[in-house]
């Protein structure tokens, strides 16, 4: 059985890092890292849960590797980069004080997975502006309760505190906030 040729139109991760590493000319780095953005853009988006951050980083990234990739002996790319991209998350997280998730990948993920993380976070993004939209359609007393409560932390007292309300009204308007966002967000489902 004979192995198919190499295509030398494009030249696989290896022969592009060869190139950067003998000339230095940052296209064939451009070309390489452009190959692996979709990838590291997942990675970096699950770590920091938030698109712009993550868009940061890719570039942040590429900057990065102009160095680096000359500097370190590269096996793999793919997963060196993988490995690159997770720490440089990390430590963003770190320095802004933040707790980096739970499930944390140790691999690069497959084209399949993701697009299921990208399609997660639409999903959540598009949850995120339904709850905005229900929230908004409240009575104001509960809409209020609802953000201090939740997305604030307040407890029922430290609400009242703050609005001059009853503790029993807080706790009504929060239970029935609930309820009402749970009937809007229901309705907004496909």
């Amino acid at each position: 059985m004979q192995l198919p040729e190499k295509n030398p139109l494009r030249p696989d991760d290896d022969e592009l890092l060869a190139r950067y590493r003998a000339d230095g000319r940052t296209e064939h780095l451009a070309q390489l890292y452009l190959r692996h953005t979709e990838l590291v853009y997942g990675v970096a988006l699950h770590l920091l849960r938030n698109r712009a951050d993550a868009e940061d980083v890719v570039m942040q990234l590429f900057e990065e590797l102009i160095v680096k990739a000359r500097r370190h002996e590269i096996r793999n790319f793919r997963s060196w980069l993988h490995t690159v991209c997770r720490n440089l998350c990390l430590m963003r997280l770190r320095r802004e004080g933040r707790m980096p998730p739970a499930e944390m990948p140790r691999e690069l993920p497959d084209d399949g997975q993701l697009i299921d993380l990208l399609a997660d976070e639409e999903r959540r993004q598009q949850l995120r502006t339904a709850l905005e939209r229900c929230l908004e359609r409240l009575p104001e007393p509960q809409r209020r309760s609802i953000r201090l409560f939740f997305f604030d932390r307040c407890s029922y007292a430290d609400i009242a505190a703050l609005t001059s309300w009853h503790l029993k009204s807080v706790r009504s308007y929060i239970q029935n906030g609930k309820r009402n966002l749970k009937i809007c967000l229901g309705n907004k489902r496909p």
